[in-house]
C-alpha cells in the first residue's frame, strides 16, 4: 500500500491478517519517537523488538532486555505514529514459565504502551501460550527459525532449515502457531523453500525477514537499513544509505569547527547588537 493511498487512521490486527495473499506487507523495526514519524507513512506495521538491546544499548544480544524497557520504547513509538499497526516484543523470560505469566506481561504491555498486539519468539511448544492469550484478548504475532532468544540452545544466529530435521520443525512450528490464533508469524533466517512452503500452507501472513520473497511481507531492522548499525551486517540486510558515514563526518565538522573557533558565530549567539555590543534585555 503506497503512502498516498494509505487510509486515515492505524492499521489493525484484522486489516493485517486479511492481507494474506495479498499487497505485501511493509514492516520496519521503530524505537523512538522521531524514528517511528519518519516510518510511520511507509510502513503497515512497526515493530518495537527487544533488538533494541543491541542497537540502542549495545547489549551482546537480546536476553537482558526487559519488560520496562519494551514499555518505555512501546509508548515512544506509539507517541510518534499516527498510521501503522504497532506491536511489541515480550522480552526473555517474560513469558516462557508459564502461559498466566505471558498473559500478564502481554496485557501489562498492551495497557501501558496502547500498541495493539505483542510479539512472541516460540513454535509449537509455545502453541498453548499463544491460545490462551488470543482466547483472552491479546493479539499475538509469533515468531519461528532463528529465534534470537533461544540464542545459546541453537549455538548462535544459525539459519534454519538446512536439514530435514529443522525444515520439518519449523514448517510444524508454523501450523502450531496458526492453528493457536496467532494472526502473523515472523518468519527468520529460514531458507528460501522453506519459508516459501511455509507461506503456502498457513492461512496466517508470514512476515519474512532473511527468508523468502514469497512471504506475505518483510520486515528488518532500520538500523541495518540506515547504515546506522555497524557490528555486523546479516546477510540478509539490504542497506539503503549509509547514514552512519554521515553522521561521523557531520561530528567531526562541528568538532573542527569548535575547536578552532569557527563555531559559534554571531549568528548562533543571543544577545548581540549589529555591531558586535551586547544587547539589553
Amino acid at each position: 500500500m503506497s503512502a498516498t493511498s494509505k487510509k486515515m487512521g492505524r492499521t489493525s490486527v484484522p486489516e493485517l491478517r486479511a492481507r494474506k495473499g495479498k499487497d505485501p506487507i511493509v514492516c520496519l523495526t521503530a524505537y523512538t519517537a522521531p524514528m517511528a514519524q519518519r516510518l510511520d507513512e511507509h510502513c503497515d506495521l512497526l515493530l518495537v523488538g527487544d533488538s533494541l538491546g543491541m542497537v540502542v544499548y549495545g547489549m551482546e544480544s537480546t536476553l537482558a532486555v526487559t519488560v520496562d524497557m519494551m514499555v518505555n520504547h512501546g509508548k515512544a513509538v506509539m507517541r510518534g505514529s499516527k498510521n501503522a499497526c504497532v506491536v511489541v516484543d515480550l522480552p526473555f523470560g517474560s513469558y516462557q514459565e508459564s502461559k498466566e505469566q505471558a498473559f500478564r506481561t502481554a496485557s501489562h504491555i498492551l495497557a501501558e504502551t496502547g500498541c495493539a498486539a505483542v510479539k512472541l519468539e516460540g513454535g509449537a511448544e509455545l502453541a498453548e501460550t499463544i491460545e490462551f492469550l488470543t482466547m483472552r484478548g491479546v493479539p499475538v504475532m509469533a515468531h519461528i527459525g532463528l529465534m534470537p532468544q533461544q540464542v545459546n540452545t541453537m549455538g548462535g544466529f544459525k539459519s534454519q532449515g538446512r536439514d530435514e530435521e529443522t525444515a520439518r520443525k519449523t514448517l510444524a512450528d508454523a501450523k502450531a502457531v496458526a492453528k493457536a490464533g496467532a494472526f502473523s508469524v515472523v518468519v527468520e533466517g529460514t531458507v528460501e523453500p522453506v519459508a516459501r512452503q511455509i507461506t503456502e500452507a498457513i492461512d496466517i501472513p508470514t512476515i519474512g525477514i532473511g527468508a523468502s520473497v514469497a512471504c506475505d511481507g518483510q520486515v528488518l531492522v532500520t538500523e541495518d537499513i540506515l547504515g546506522l548499525f555497524s557490528d555486523f551486517t546479516p546477510k540478509f540486510v539490504k542497506r539503503y544509505a549509509n547514514l552512519g558515514d554521515a553522521v561521523s563526518e557531520a561530528a567531526g565538522q562541528y568538532a573542527d569547527e569548535v575547536r578552532t573557533r569557527q563555531f559559534p558565530t554571531d549568528e548562533h549567539c543571543f544577545g548581540l547588537a549589529k555591531k558586535g555590543k551586547l544587547r539589553a534585555v
